[in-house]
């Protein structure tokens, strides 16, 4: 069977490298037969330092489904039309939005110096900073700040593309139509009812909506409505996630 993992929130928490007692469930999962696959919001770049990197060769989702890596190569990354990012770039200038914007590699960033995303951004210094106009290709815009953020997430809507609104954090995070972590899957010949997926967010419906079996950590409404059951939030996260791969590995063994 496949696994199926997102990152933050789901088996490394408050921007952390994955625990090495998770990675050693991985690798048990690894030793009895089953793939292992991540599948983030974050590129490939910002993956790469939450994961040793013995874990760097699997497959990897990135940009909620618009990167790809597979051996370590990028081999799929799916970017915005020119028209769109000229519309995107429009609605930014006209709500006075910050943003972080992700190319397949180097990315663009305008937020607060103080943002808590900054955390994430490219810890390892594996990329540069660079102005919006100088991506060959843009797979991803997270607006961090905006006036009027609503209204702004209503014009976008708009232009064809997938917007998600994360509302504990106040962010709109976009990506190409018809790109979710589903699609990426898909694309890479994994087809429905063959994997078991983790996740937590609002990002991760498409990827449960498939699964065989889907299990969220903490709780989120839309979410909860496409996963198979849930872990709670709470010191004994990780022993209980542990505790559910092995039990859902046995599943797969009988």
């Amino acid at each position: 069977m496949k696994f199926v993992f997102d990152l933050d929130g789901t088996i490394c928490f408050k921007g952390k490298p994955v625990t090495e007692k998770i990675l050693s469930a991985l690798e048990v999962l690894q030793s009895n037969g089953h793939q292992v696959i991540f599948a983030s919001a974050r590129p490939i770049r910002d993956m790469l330092p939450v994961l040793h990197e013995r874990f760097h060769t699997h497959t990897m989702i990135g940009g909620n489904g618009s990167l790809v890596s597979q051996r370590g190569q990028l081999t799929h990354a799916h970017a915005f039309s020119k028209d769109q990012i000229n519309a995107i770039t429009s609605l930014i200038q006209a709500y006075e939005a910050t943003y972080l914007i992700d190319g397949e590699w180097d990315y663009s960033y305008t937020g607060p110096s103080d943002h808590p995303i900054l955390n994430n951004v490219d810890p390892a210094k594996l990329a540069k900073m660079v102005d919006i106009d100088q991506h060959p290709s843009i797979v991803k815009v997270l607006i961090l700040t905006a006036n009027r953020m609503g209204e702004m997430a209503e014009r976008l809507s708009d232009l064809d593309v997938v917007v998600h609104r994360h509302k504990s954090e106040n962010v709109l995070d976009m990506s190409p139509n018809n790109i979710h972590k589903w699609g990426a899957l898909s694309k890479i010949g994994i087809e429905q009812g063959q994997y078991i997926a983790f996740g937590n967010d609002a990002n991760d419906i498409s990827m449960f909506m498939h699964a065989s079996h889907s299990v969220m950590i903490g709780h989120h409404d839309e979410l909860a409505n496409h996963a198979s059951e849930s872990i709670a939030l709470g010191d004994d996260v990780e022993d209980k996630i542990v505790e559910k791969l092995a039990y859902l590995a046995a599943l797969e063994a009988e």
